[in-house]
């Protein structure tokens, strides 16, 4: 299992799968690019298809070799490839129209990519431990946290990653509560989180933190939405989520920046498990490897600001999982807006009720984390392709 620096990812969105891994293939492809290699063409495949214009896929490729060399895109999405349903080729050509170059990448979700023939992990894999049940052994064991596991094995550099990261989701958020008009794409959504910012403070303690959560969540899922910079947790579509739950905390309930970047470790670790064990990426498993992760990811990192032992902590996951399970990925018009936006805003809030639920318990329930895990895979590949970011079935399917 890699680095949790491979869950948080910083980057512009809209998408992970759709912006981030197709801008990250077409610099790959550029950097090998023939000296003579006078036009290119790529084709979009299956899902990365069908939504790609929505979530500006084409942009993000263009922006990259049009500099460099004359592209075109092509859209394929009846056709589907072997390996992931994100597929996309790269082809140049030389003065003659001669193929000089050739290579088929897959988008796995996440901002990662993996190029045909290749496996999955390219990244040096560092955790031995990869179930949460064997994780939560050894934090029982020792006497310790989740977040001394992460230090144990990643070592000091990665607090200074995490800090960065923080900062990063910190702006998003900022950025977004102050940020007024219509999100791009034509679908006409109004920005709503200053708006959901400035009723809350009209309200009582209870109904206020509720507000902001939403307010936090919203702020940092439009500023994804309109192509602003924010961190993969665990991808774009869910990047609300985490930052929301940590930011209203960190103001409401005075926790220090140290501790709030030790609950970041250990929402990564848990966001590490799935994406190992099963998969993020919502062309794959639906919105629930998106949505559902991301909460309880929320849900962990709360728990243990609370106090929660490894066994809270690890319920507190698992909820925020479990009743995700089968979140079917219907982005209307393949934006990244409707539903999406407002899913991380009542994710964020269910993350908090996780933590809340699990703390009145001992921690100790029937099915744990690493049972849902498989579940959320399985449920994942039974569910048809027109409800996994394929802009076909569901709520895209409303006219």
């Amino acid at each position: 299992m890699e680095s949790i620096k491979y869950i948080y990812k910083i980057g512009k969105g809209p998408s992970s799968s759709h912006t981030m891994g197709p801008r990250k293939a077409a610099k790959q492809f550029l950097d090998e690019l023939p000296a003579n290699a006078k036009s290119c063409k790529v084709t979009l495949y299956g899902a990365l298809a069908a939504t790609g214009k929505g979530h500006l896929t084409d942009r993000a490729i263009l922006e990259v070799l049009t500099p460099r060399i004359p592209t075109e895109i092509l859209w394929a999405p009846e056709t589907i490839l072997p390996f992931h349903t994100n597929g996309m080729n790269y082809t140049a050509f030389d003065a003659d129209g001669n193929q000089i170059a050739n290579r088929t990448y897959y988008s796995i979700g996440g901002g990662d990519i993996v190029l045909e023939g290749e496996s999955r992990t390219k990244t040096e894999s560092i955790y031995k431990l990869t179930k949460i049940k064997d994780i939560q052994r050894w934090c029982e064991k020792t006497g310790k946290s989740y977040w001394e596991y992460v230090d144990e094995i990643e070592g000091p550099e990665i607090w200074e990653y995490l800090a960065k990261v923080w900062q990063v989701m910190k702006a998003a958020v900022e950025r977004g509560v102050e940020a007024e008009g219509v999100l791009p794409g034509g679908l006409g959504v109004r920005r709503k989180a200053v708006s959901y910012y400035v009723h809350a403070a009209g309200y009582a303690q209870s109904l206020k933190s509720r507000g902001l959560v939403y307010a936090y969540a919203l702020a940092v899922s439009e500023e994804n939405a309109s192509g602003g910079e924010i961190v993969t947790a665990p991808t774009c579509g869910s990047c609300g989520i985490v930052p929301a739950v940590l930011y209203h905390l960190h103001h409401s309930k005075g926790f220090s920046e140290k501790r709030i970047l030790r609950a970041l470790a250990t929402a990564g670790l848990f966001g590490n498990v799935v994406k190992y064990n099963a998969s993020v990426s919502g062309a794959e498993v639906g919105c629930q490897g998106e949505v559902g992760v991301a909460c309880a990811m929320a849900a962990a990192a709360a728990s243990q600001l609370f106090g929660g032992t490894p066994a809270q902590i690890e319920y507190s996951a698992e909820m925020g999982l479990e009743h995700h399970l089968g979140l079917t990925c219907d982005p209307v018009c393949g934006l990244v807006q409707i539903p999406c936006i407002e899913r991380n805003a009542y994710a964020a809030a269910r993350a908090l009720d996780a933590n809340l639920y699990a703390a009145f318990s001992d921690g100790r329930h029937s099915v744990d984390f690493d049972r849902i895990v498989e579940v959320m895979k399985q449920t994942g590949h039974d569910i048809p392709s027109l409800y996994k970011e394929t802009s076909q079935g569901g709520l895209a399917a409303i006219k």
